[in-house]
């Protein structure tokens, strides 16, 4: 999916001698008054790796009673809890001791129960597997045969080729474990009464999905959607020709579509007010009270440690925020704090408050183009923006991406107080087109692309044979 890639290019950015969060970044603020953190509802210690759940009693109450349904037409041994993580990414994941969790990303592309029957099935399968432990084992075992390789060659050149190879073959066994769940899954659901369809429907959508945020950010998708040898998923056509083979011979079971779309009409398809909210090419956070606005081109993607911005050329721009004092002035804390030393260090102001602006020395070893590095003050601590520009354009392209780190500024109260999350309503078209039904969606581009992946269609004539649709809604 586009996220793991956007992932990469964290890394890369970072990698560049970026600032760097600490691990007391308040991007992610505590929850406001009245909100639920979920910290009464999954242990500490686990809410601490995988997020608070969704404040809906009801959700939690859907996804719970379908993932118990599967386990036990299943005859799956152990007990399992199941769970909506208050996240906008459709994703699902297991998490020993019989943690399940759906996000409500995912719960927003579904359609009905049968594919969140399949979507917990999945994860299921990979427990029941013992997938989770076979790969750190297999990991381990790659790690050390690496390590053995280096002291018996003299040669770290050597332990790293024998480390490449080892994860290289690991990714492709990831590959066959991902079919595997799917194969067991699909048992599972429909020894609980579901359609045995609903793991092909679930893939498809979760493929749409993955081409839209392709386009989102400028890349055409690849209609065969193949594996890099880097990639631990099968391609999505391999993945669904098996899945076909197998729901041929499978019976017809329930879908539960009405009732599955009630649940989850209303629902937040956006990120908390805690996380802030991604609105275009801007970024405002009401908790925070601050925004910034990305250049025009910009796609954004928000995370609990900061909010990256990729171009349409591949430029890039990460924000954060950090909790430190810094007593002297920000020139001086660039200085001291960053390695090499930045150059052209400026003090300036940006919003109101000191900034400075520093630059990456010319002839560094990064192996990329122009990077500036622009710190501000902001209450007890400092917010940051890293960016860079590569490629023929990135002397005027830089200067394009401080333009942008300067609109930086804090919100009003009222400001802060009008912003609201984007919600999924469940309507009946009542004979409206396409087109008009595209135009309700709270997007300001791709707006009938968005329609059509929400509600699993490919045209304009498939959406129309669809009661209820879901659309989203400011």
């Amino acid at each position: 999916m586009v996220f793991r890639r956007i992932l990469a290019l964290v890394a890369l950015l970072i990698a560049a001698g970026a600032c760097t969060p600490g691990s007391n970044s308040p991007l992610q603020t505590a929850a406001p008054a009245g909100a639920s953190s979920g910290s009464g509802t999954l242990p500490p210690e686990v809410e601490k790796t995988v997020g608070p759940v969704y404040s809906s009693p009801a959700l939690q109450a859907l996804v719970d009673r379908v993932g118990q349904k599967v386990v036990t037409g299943g005859n799956i041994a152990g007990s399992f809890r199941f769970y909506v993580l208050d996240q906008p990414l459709p994703n699902a994941h297991a998490l020993l001791p019989g943690y399940v969790f759906v996000t409500r990303g995912l719960l927003a592309l579904i359609d009905d129960e049968a594919e969140l029957a399949a979507a917990l099935g999945h994860e299921l399968g990979h427990v029941v597997l013992r997938h989770a432990a076979e790969r750190e084992r297999a990991r381990r075992g790659v790690m050390d045969a690496a390590v053995d390789a280096a002291m018996v060659s003299g040669s770290v050149t050597v332990g790293r080729s024998v480390a490449r190879e080892g994860m290289l073959k690991l990714r492709r066994y990831s590959r066959e474990q991902e079919l595997e769940a799917d194969r067991v899954g699909v048992g599972y659901v429909v020894s609980a009464g579901y359609r045995g369809d609903a793991m092909v429907t679930l893939v498809e959508k979760l493929r749409r999905q993955s081409q839209l945020e392709d386009r989102l950010i400028g890349q055409m998708p690849d209609p065969g959607d193949q594996p890099s040898a880097m990639s631990t998923h099968p391609a999505t056509n391999e993945r669904l020709a098996a899945l076909r083979e197998i729901a041929s011979t499978a019976a017809p079971g329930l879908s539960d579509r009405a009732s599955y779309l009630a649940a989850i009409d209303g629902m937040s398809v956006d990120d908390s007010a805690a996380e802030g909210f991604v609105r275009g090419t801007a970024f405002l956070h009401p908790t925070m009270r601050l925004a910034f606005e990305a250049p025009r081109d910009f796609r954004l993607f928000n995370d609990h440690d900061g909010v990256l911005g990729v171009g349409r050329d591949r430029s890039l721009m990460y924000f954060s925020c950090r909790d430190e004092a810094v007593p002297g002035s920000l020139a001086d804390w660039l200085r001291d704090k960053l390695k090499p030393t930045p150059s052209d260090i400026q003090t300036t102001e940006i919003g109101g408050v000191e900034a400075a602006i520093g630059s990456r020395p010319r002839g560094s070893d990064t192996g990329v183009g122009q990077l500036r590095y622009v710190i501000v003050r902001r209450d007890k601590g400092l917010c940051f923006f890293n960016l860079l520009s590569e490629g023929p354009d990135r002397d005027r392209r830089i200067e394009v991406l401080v333009a942008a780190a300067r609109s930086f500024h804090s919100l009003s109260a009222a400001e802060a107080a009008a912003l609201r999350p984007y919600r999924l309503g469940v309507i009946a078209p009542a004979g409206a087109s396409a087109a008009s039904l595209a135009q309700r969606m709270a997007y300001g581009d791709f707006k009938l692309e968005r329609l059509l992946v929400l509600n699993g269609v490919d045209t304009a004539a498939e959406l129309a044979r669809r009661s209820p649709v879901k659309i989203v809604e400011p």
